[in-house]
């Protein structure tokens, strides 16, 4: 489902009016010229790459390192979208806007002509693989849709990590729960991470929705009998053999420390969310991406219970695979060899050169045409190195 990650430094200063409006200009002339030459879903996918999105940003004179790069670039692209017919469409934003994204998704519908409701499950189902399922410390405070004429569409999410300084962006691009990135830059973490998309998560995802079918008191149950394991209060033998039932390992000691190994406290509003999930169970994959009651804390929730009870523990892998700047940092601090980031050379040129060709194509003048190609092509300068 997810086509990338990036993560960029919380920046906190605005964008000048003037250079707002630059952008917006420059932006609008590009996207196009984009259209026009290979059409609306080649800005839908482009929004899905994280090479595109950056190369973007750059030819419009964004920083390549602000968090403020995802705000501008999805505000002018929206305004234009909306102010012009281009055969795409973005919606949502920052703040307001994406706490309103169910009531623009009717937008999309009159200006696209794609079902409203399609849309509403793609933008809930998109929050959910980037806020709940993956849980890596980010908390979302952007959201928006991209959505062409022929139904493609893109969610583009960003969160912000206050402690590190650092905001992470995602971009979604498909339905689907397993291994969803196509490409992830950012700064990758050590620990603290819960991801219950990744393949190696497969088998504990598939438990989860067992569980669900199980009712809520026998969850919680469960949840209770993980925590006082953790906490070191008792034995899994204990526990198994009063059900008599056979332990797995007598008792389970964890290998490996995991973000979910400590007692997860069902208050009130946990229980009502765990209630809320075993009265409307998934049976699939997909159900789970939208069931009702399906909260971060459920989820941890049920990776301690897969794990500690059952022996099948979810994922602590980070997803991210490039740097925050995939156009310099992985050639700069030893991508050529792909470590510590691999390099998609091929992709970053073919990025590079499409919009190049745009930017040519479009209705500028010739010295925003000149600044523009320089900006984009000053990002190939590391690769000819």
């Amino acid at each position: 489902m997810m086509a990338g990650i990036a993560d960029l430094p919380l920046h906190s200063g605005k964008v000048p009016v003037w250079m707002l409006r630059v952008m917006e200009k420059l932006a609008r002339a590009i996207a196009r010229a984009v259209v026009e030459v290979h059409g609306p879903d080649a800005i839908v996918r482009g929004l899905a790459n994280p090479y595109w999105f950056q190369a973007f940003n750059n030819a419009i004179g964004m920083d390549w390192d602000s968090s403020g790069s995802t705000t501008v670039l999805i505000s002018v692209l929206r305004k234009a979208s909306l102010d012009e017919d281009l055969g795409f469409v973005v919606v949502g934003g920052k703040g307001r806007r994406m706490r309103s994204i169910g009531e623009e998704v009717k937008a999309v519908e009159d200006r696209v002509g794609v079902d409203a409701s399609k849309v509403q499950i793609f933008s809930q189902a998109a929050g959910r693989v980037s806020n709940v399922l993956l849980q890596d410390g980010y908390s979302p405070y952007i959201h928006a849709l991209a959505v062409s004429e022929s139904g493609l569409m893109v969610a583009v999410q960003q969160g912000m990590n206050v402690e590190a300084g650092l905001s992470r962006r995602y971009h979604i691009d498909r339905e689907s729960v397993e291994e969803p990135f196509g490409g992830v830059s950012g700064l990758r973490s050590n620990s603290g991470v819960l991801n219950a998309v990744a393949s190696e998560s497969r088998d504990a995802r598939k438990l989860y929705i067992d569980l669900a079918q199980e009712g809520a008191k026998r969850i919680e149950r469960m949840v209770l009998e993980a925590s006082r394991i953790v906490r070191g209060n008792t034995v899994l033998t204990d526990y198994m053999e009063s059900r008599g039932e056979k332990a797995a390992e007598t008792p389970r000691t964890p290998r490996v420390a995991r973000p979910y190994y400590k007692p997860v406290l069902l208050d009130p509003r946990t229980r009502r969310y765990l209630e809320m999930l075993a009265d409307n169970p998934p049976v699939d994959e997909r159900e789970l991406l939208t069931a009702p009651g399906l909260t971060p804390k459920v989820v941890r929730a049920l990776a301690l219970v897969a794990d500690i009870i059952y022996g099948v523990p979810t994922s602590t892998r980070d997803p991210v695979s490039t740097p925050l700047n995939p156009f310099v940092y992985a050639y700069a601090v030893g991508g050529k060899d792909g470590v510590p980031y691999k390099f998609d050379r091929r992709t970053a040129e073919r990025v590079v050169i499409t919009l190049e060709e745009a930017v040519e194509l479009a209705r500028l003048g010739r010295d925003e045409k000149l600044k523009a190609l320089k900006r984009l092509r000053s990002l190939l300068e590391p690769l000819r190195s």
